[in-house]
């Protein structure tokens, strides 16, 4: 691992916020009003609009009392942990977890992972490590997230540094991709803090689990001129994670996106649509949930598109297939494969789970059918994807 003599400074606009900075941000956070009115919506959206003002001043106590010993920012996570633990528990029929027993406790992991949902993937990303005792890792995030200075210091809390997307310039884009890739190994070489970027920008609203090659070229814009590629990728220690859900809570609005892009020329998203979406997938019921940690990539890798058909021959072939998956490709395609399903895995038996089937049929039929068929589709592609990396 080579360590690099750079001013950590450098990152103050992209980075967590530190231990000592917690408890003035959770002192900004309790006066903000913006964000009990938010919260107050978010938790009892029905009441909120006739009881706001009482409500809110509920939430600024709860806020005040659940983080009154929050001293650091694993004080903060221990909080966060215990709140997205029962909505875990609320909103699915369990979390499970591959792979992370495997993973070495003493060194830093750069965690690629499929992307569904804005905020539960990172997030039982985190849960996972927390629960199986390994430290958590800082997340990356789009700063389409930190439109509300409430939003930016409950992300940045939580180990979230920013991915400037909304930069202007060409020089200003490449300014920022390349801050954001010495970030990444300074992050993992000289901090060894694990981080969690997702495979590509934008979730993958088909189904289809894709890494974009080029967040390979922005990682290796940190590589020396005269380091080969593979020992780069080696030194970062990158790891695939694969997160599966059986339902998505945000199917049919994902759908409705793809029609209108495909029928449009753009499709505009609403103001703060992101936020509406971290909501659903919050409290939106997922079935069995699984987050399936790989191996760390140590082969001869040595180009960025090489080392993006890794990433998906491992998230493709780690991702957990649910019942849901296979009833969607019969509906499309006609008889499903021999594939296991679920963790542990079990034998496909198309006489089974009946159960699941009738409410797949019924979920499906209450989507606009103008894009119903894209919803079916992004339940099947996982399986699409499963049968072409095994051919």
């Amino acid at each position: 691992m080579n360590a690099r003599n750079i001013d950590p400074s450098q990152f103050d606009d992209i980075r967590p916020y530190r231990d000592d900075e917690v408890r003035t941000v959770l002192r900004r956070l309790v006066e903000d009003p913006e964000m009990s009115r938010v919260v107050a919506h978010f938790l009892l959206p029905g009441a909120a609009s006739k009881l706001e003002r009482p409500l809110a001043w509920m939430v600024r106590q709860l806020v005040r009392f659940e983080f009154r010993n929050a001293k650091n920012v694993r004080g903060v996570q221990e909080v966060i942990a215990k709140y997205l633990d029962k909505a875990v528990n609320r909103t699915s029929c369990g979390l499970s977890i591959s792979g992370l027993d495997t993973l070495p406790r003493n060194r830093a992991c750069l965690f690629v992972g499929n992307h569904r949902d804005i905020a539960m993937d990172p997030a039982l990303a985190i849960l996972s490590m927390y629960k199986e005792g390994h430290e958590t890792s800082r997340i990356a995030i789009g700063d389409n997230l930190l439109s509300k200075q409430f939003a930016t210091d409950i992300m940045k809390l939580n180990k979230c540094f920013v991915v400037k997307r909304s930069s202007g310039s060409r020089r200003e884009k490449l300014m920022a991709a390349t801050k954001l890739s010495n970030y990444i190994h300074h992050s993992i070489v000289n901090d060894n803090e694990h981080v969690w970027i997702a495979q590509r920008a934008g979730r993958a609203k088909d189904g289809l689990d894709r890494t974009n090659p080029a967040l390979a070229a922005m990682f290796a814009m940190a590589k020396p001129k005269d380091q080969p590629f593979a020992d780069f990728w080696r030194e970062l220690h990158i790891v695939p994670l694969a997160i599966s859900y059986e339902w998505d809570p945000c199917d049919r609005h994902k759908a409705r996106e793809l029609y209108i892009k495909e029928h449009k020329d753009e499709y505009q998203k609403q103001a703060h649509e992101d936020l509406g979406s971290i909501a659903k997938g919050v409290v939106g019921q997922k079935g069995h949930i699984h987050a399936a940690f790989g191996t760390p990539i140590e082969g001869d890798f040595n180009d960025v598109g090489a080392l993006a058909d890794e990433i998906d021959r491992q998230i493709i072939g780690n991702y957990v297939l649910h019942p849901t998956n296979m009833i969607a490709y019969e509906k499309i395609y006609g008889e499903a494969p021999a594939l296991p399903v679920g963790y542990p895995p079990k034998p496909w038996n198309p006489e089974e789970h009946q159960e699941i089937r009738e409410k797949f049929e019924q979920r499906m039929a209450r989507i606009d059918e103008r894009w119903r068929d894209k919803a079916i589709l992004g339940y099947a592609n996982p399986v699409v994807s499963r049968l072409a990396y095994e051919q």
